[in-house]
């Protein structure tokens, strides 16, 4: 019995000792330690402004430079960190344009991103490079101060009655095809 508690003993205290020793706190902003910074590394990013008024438009700018051999396809967008909440941000503008688009291996793609500002806050923006298959990565970013009245945009209710309609049919056909997985 004792060579049982001192077990269970010894192993809670090199639980917690690992616990302790991995809760220590660490500042790295601009260290891209993401998954992504080891396949693509965002470089030169830019910020056209860091002061605007609601209406203004911001445009980041930079590079993306392959560190590996193959061919990858990923999509940009900002990362927007703010104490408030809400519709922050209009995308006018990408280049390289559409939503997809490749990385050829060992290439160096230029980019830029062009958003309206349409609510007041103090903004960190990033941008961010979703890669396909393996997920996304920030640029070191800046703080974007943007004043002004908000700009409401109208909700595009058409867009959500479709995308509950296809949600719904997909839940349909996993209740209807995997019941027993569902539960």
């Amino acid at each position: 019995m004792e060579s049982k508690t001192l077990v269970v003993t010894a192993l809670a205290t090199v639980m917690v000792l690992s616990a302790l020793n991995a809760y220590q706190g660490a500042s790295a902003h601009g260290v891209q330690a993401q998954l992504q910074s080891r396949f693509v590394r965002i470089d030169n990013e830019q910020f056209s402004d860091n002061t605007l008024r609601t209406g203004d438009q911001l445009t980041v700018s930079g590079q993306l430079v392959s560190l590996v051999n193959r061919d990858l396809r990923g999509w940009l967008s900002l990362f927007s960190e703010s104490t408030n909440a809400g519709n922050r941000w209009e995308f006018l503008a990408r280049d390289p344009p559409g939503n997809i688009f490749d990385i050829k291996a060992g290439s160096t793609v230029p980019y830029s991103i062009t958003v309206k500002a349409l609510e007041p806050g103090t903004y960190h923006v990033h941008t961010q490079l979703n890669i396909e298959h393996i997920g996304p990565g920030l640029g070191r970013g800046q703080t974007v101060n943007v004043t002004g009245e908000p700009i409401l945009k109208p909700i595009p209710y058409n867009n959500i009655v479709y995308q509950c309609i296809i949600i719904g049919a997909g839940l349909g056909i996993t209740f209807a095809t995997r019941p027993w997985q569902v539960i």
